[in-house]
């Protein structure tokens, strides 16, 4: 069973298909699609031919990115119905016919399982959409596959290797195959910098969109949490969850933020969306930053590190911002009690969601699953264990006061410590290093990162996040972030557009076995 179990999950068929036009994908941006399809150069079904044949030959062979867990099965049937409607005179938008690629968290109502990169999950062939991936259809997009994570979105162990799932394997990060994809939206990241997609689906619940993308030389976006519905996600944290675009461009991340933002009645959050539908993409100018405010953020970082941040800060001087020096504070006990809302809210969430999941899976609650590793832990346990799973057993629910002291604190810390920083600098957004740069892959001692990260805060006060490539350091790709308080998505777009428009930071992946090992790597000063 569990060979059979493997070869379905690691498997990415391509459909079988009569001779089609070449077309060249290779770092195509969404309204390149759009302009091939426009011009009669290319049809969906092409691109979608062409972004396949680009998987089959670099996922499972050649670099073996490990990057796409499944292709759909009936996606060439689907982009040939775009085309029909293309040819009828009907474009829903600027995704009509684009190929999107969707984390394996998220669900589809196609022929794919959603695993959460777990064999516990193999037979979770729901047939729903989760709203996010229903909105991301009605606009037109083409759900190319599901994407590799780390598994349960990196959320089963504190010394997890991120990346890896028992399902997938291990993504390997593009511009160096030895260095981590970061996660859990690894396979998303390495996906989307790799050219097979457009762009792609991540989720966040704190630093899984915003790692990966910068990591992977991404644009990756950590919405405002109750922009995007959860609902039909294996969930962590209804707290902090949040699906968020990754792409090669923040021109496409707005793209796919436009679609994706939706009122779900499902999904609580989400009640204040509708004020916030509309099309990020026409509030896009390369002057945005003129006149702009920015709070800039230091903290600890490595020689090269400073070097490439210092060289952002003066695109943004150059695009007319003003720069205004900023300490973040550190609330005390916001982590702590941060770690004590996810375990408490991954065992109710969690168990909710299994719940709903078909009968062919059959760990139904949290409790089931850990029982499951144990069983079958030569295949799910090879590396590490699953203590968080076995610690947010302990937990008490959502009414247990210790949790709900938690909650508050978390939440009133994170979101006055950065709404104190644009006050007192009297700035719209802030500015930080997103990470360092890529660590090696360690399956012994799993991740080994303790340079900065800009995700934790703005993650659990719901705020958002954008990241932007600054550059790359001795090969390996950073970013550079832009958070803003609540709603303010709009406004970080605008500003890393501005930004990225002229820095043109990002480079091309080029699938070297390795990189430059030298002092500095993980992002630290020493």
């Amino acid at each position: 069973m569990r060979r059979f179990l493997l070869a379905l999950a690691l498997t990415t068929p391509v459909p079988a298909a009569v001779q089609a036009r070449t077309v060249a994908v290779e770092e195509k941006s969404i309204d390149d699609l759009q302009a091939l399809m426009a011009s009669g150069k290319a049809s969906s079904v092409d691109l979608v031919r062409a972004y396949l044949k680009r998987i089959a030959a670099m996922d499972r062979k050649g670099p073996t990115l490990r990057s796409v867990i499944v292709t759909n099965p009936d996606v060439i049937a689907q982009a040939k119905a775009l085309d029909a409607e293309r040819k009828a005179g009907r474009v829903r938008g600027p995704l009509h016919g684009v190929p999107i690629l969707i984390k394996d968290n998220v669900e589809t109502a196609d022929r794919m399982a959603t695993t959460a990169g777990s064999l516990a999950l193999a037979r979770n062939y729901t047939g729903r959409d989760a709203p996010v991936v229903a909105e991301l259809r009605r606009a037109g997009a083409v759900i190319l596959g599901k994407t590799n994570l780390s598994e349960w979105a990196n959320i089963r162990s504190s010394r997890s290797m991120s990346g890896w799932s028992a399902l997938g394997g291990l993504v390997r990060n593009p511009y160096a195959l030895d260095r981590t994809a970061c996660g859990s939206s690894s396979g998303s990241g390495a996906a989307v910098a790799a050219s097979f997609a457009a762009g792609a689906v991540g989720t966040e619940t704190d630093g899984s969109v915003v790692c990966p993308a910068s990591i992977n030389g991404l644009v990756g976006l950590k919405p405002t949490i109750g922009l995007v519905s959860r609902t039909h996600v294996v969930p962590i944290s209804h707290s902090q969850d949040t699906p968020g675009p990754m792409t090669r461009s923040v021109r496409d991340a707005a793209a796919m933020l436009s679609a994706m933002v939706t009122v779900d009645p499902a999904d609580p959050s989400t009640a204040g969306a509708a004020a916030y539908k509309k099309d990020y993409v026409a509030g896009l100018s390369a002057s945005a930053l003129s006149g702009l405010r920015v709070a800039v953020l230091r903290p600890a970082m490595s020689p090269d590190l400073t070097a490439a941040y210092a060289g952002a800060l003066d695109v943004l001087r150059a695009a007319g911002a003003e720069l205004v020096e900023a300490e973040m504070p550190r609330p005390d006990g916001v982590g702590a009690a941060e770690f004590t809302v996810l375990k408490t809210e991954l065992k109710a969430d969690l168990d909710a969601y299994l719940a709903t999941t078909p009968p062919a899976v059959t760990t139904r609650t949290l409790e089931q699953v850990i029982a499951f590793n144990k069983a079958n832990a030569a295949a799910e346990m090879p590396y590490f264990g699953q203590e968080t799973f076995e610690d947010a057993l302990k937990t008490k629910g959502l009414r247990d006061p210790d949790y709900l002291a938690a909650r508050a604190r978390s939440l009133k810390g994170a979101g006055e410590a950065i709404d104190g920083v644009l006050a007192r600098a009297r700035a719209t957004v802030i500015v930080a290093p997103s990470y360092g740069a890529a660590w090696p892959s360690d399956p012994v001692h799993g991740d080994q990162y303790d340079g900065p990260s800009s995700s934790g805060l703005p993650a659990i006060a719901g705020y958002p996040n954008l990241t932007v490539p600054m550059g790359l350091v001795r090969g390996l790709p950073v970013g550079i972030s832009f958070i803003a308080t609540k709603y303010g998505d709009a406004t970080v777009l605008g500003a890393g557009y501005a930004y990225e428009q002229r820095a043109r930071a990002r480079v091309a992946p080029r699938y070297l076995p390795t990189a430059d090992a030298g002092p500095g790597m993980d992002g630290v000063r020493r």
